[in-house]
């Protein structure tokens, strides 16, 4: 990655009811939004990626991926990978706002992943994995907004910003095989050397806001 951050800068459920998760668990994602329980969605590359990364971060408490920003309805995991539905590979983040800030979650998203590669995240190429954050409400795409102006004006990063910044129309959860992907598949070749690295960059980085210091 040829982008570098610099030391110091102030950085920081729609979910329809489907075959891929049961009535209980869709009541109960939604009865986890409150006046303290907010959630957002981040586009990164892989959700496998994204997914593994904030399932390490205080604060959160759940990490659904799956998919948005598309035009097809109900779409499946190749479908997506088709590059036919116009939909971006996210994860959904449910945080507690007295416990971890939307800054810190934004901060997370920005130094995980290169923000300024086009439709691609390393050798993962394709629409389906350009970076992207979608908002639920005006707090979160006023600061969202903000990040990417100053990460600009900085010139934090060598290469353009490419990061879409929109409002969350409809989310769709991934096939449930896709849910805690890394926890379930460690010895897998794309977890081992993808993902795991990730995992350690972000625990070296984010000491003190890791669930596993």
């Amino acid at each position: 990655m040829k982008s570098k951050l610099l030391s110091s800068i102030y950085l920081l459920f729609i979910i329809p009811i489907s075959n891929n998760i049961a009535q209980s668990d869709f009541k109960s994602l939604n009865n986890m939004e409150n006046d303290k329980v907010e959630s957002i969605y981040f586009g990164a590359g892989c959700f496998w990626c994204v997914e593994a990364i904030f399932q390490q971060v205080n604060g959160v408490s759940k990490v659904i991926p799956g998919y948005c920003g598309g035009k097809t309805n109900n779409p499946t995991y190749n479908e997506v990978c088709s590059g036919t539905t116009g939909h971006v590979e996210v994860a959904k983040i449910v945080y507690d706002k007295n416990l971890v800030s939307l800054d810190h979650l934004l901060e997370v998203f920005w130094k995980t992943h290169d923000p300024t590669t086009l439709n691609r995240q390393g050798n993962d190429i394709g629409t389906q994995y350009r970076s992207a954050i979608f908002y639920n409400n005006e707090e979160q795409k006023k600061l969202s907004e903000s990040y990417k102006k100053e990460l600009i004006a900085k010139k934090v990063f060598e290469n353009s910003i490419v990061t879409e910044i929109l409002k969350i129309d409809i989310f769709y959860a991934a096939e449930n095989y896709h849910h805690n992907y890394y926890n379930n598949n460690k010895t897998q070749g794309y977890c081992k050397y993808v993902i795991q690295p990730k995992i350690e960059k972000y625990k070296k980085i984010f000491t003190k806001n890791s669930k596993s210091k």
